[in-house]
């Protein structure tokens, strides 16, 4: 556990997460569905307390039950930002098919999904400092909770939705590792 982080108060970690999420995610367009809700406040963001991966999933579930009972208008997705609990990646890594067989078990597949970010992020086949696995760091662990209906609706609005993944990769390789520290959102090389 990094002792950055246990005195950091829940204002500076969202502070900070907005932070990359308006510059990065939306700044570089990583997500062209994200501006939209972050414009019209429809992000909640939690900062969880959570020290073991047990506490986590309690408050995830928590979480989940919540957005489904709440108005889409209200909050459209969650960030649960965890800076305390799975701190290495592959420890998160595991604890994602926890998180999904959460959403099963809830009966909320098919409602919920969870899509994931990480300081230490890597994507398979990849070598850990590739410049593509910064598309998905954040400068904390964080499970983002998504209506599937409004993915769908952005999907139906952006055609070419299946591109977003490669236009990402080109995105951050001419933005480099240089760019991306400019750009002081989190994790740096």
């Amino acid at each position: 556990m990094s002792t950055a982080n246990l005195n950091a108060d829940d204002d500076q970690i969202i502070a900070a997460t907005e932070n990359w999420l308006e510059k990065a995610v939306i700044g570089l367009n990583l997500c062209p569905f994200a501006k939209a809700v972050h414009v019209k406040k429809q992000v909640r963001y939690v900062v969880s307390s959570a020290t073991t991966p047990e506490a986590l999933l309690e408050q995830l579930m928590n979480e989940l039950q919540l957005l489904s009972d709440t108005d889409a208008e209200k909050v459209d997705t969650t960030l649960l930002i965890h800076p305390f609990v799975l701190e290495d990646f592959l420890d998160f890594n595991e604890f994602l098919d926890v998180a999904d067989a959460a959403v099963e078990d809830m009966q909320l597949d098919g409602e919920l999904q969870i899509a994931s970010f990480h300081p230490q992020y890597q994507f398979a086949d990849t070598d850990v400092n590739d410049i593509t696995n910064y598309t998905n760091r954040a400068p904390y662990p964080i499970l983002q909770l998504l209506r599937e209906e409004s993915i769908d609706r952005a999907v139906e609005a952006f055609p070419e939705a299946e591109e977003i993944f490669e236009k990402n990769i080109e995105t951050m390789e001419k933005l480099g590792y240089d760019g991306w520290d400019a750009l002081d959102v989190g994790p740096a090389k």
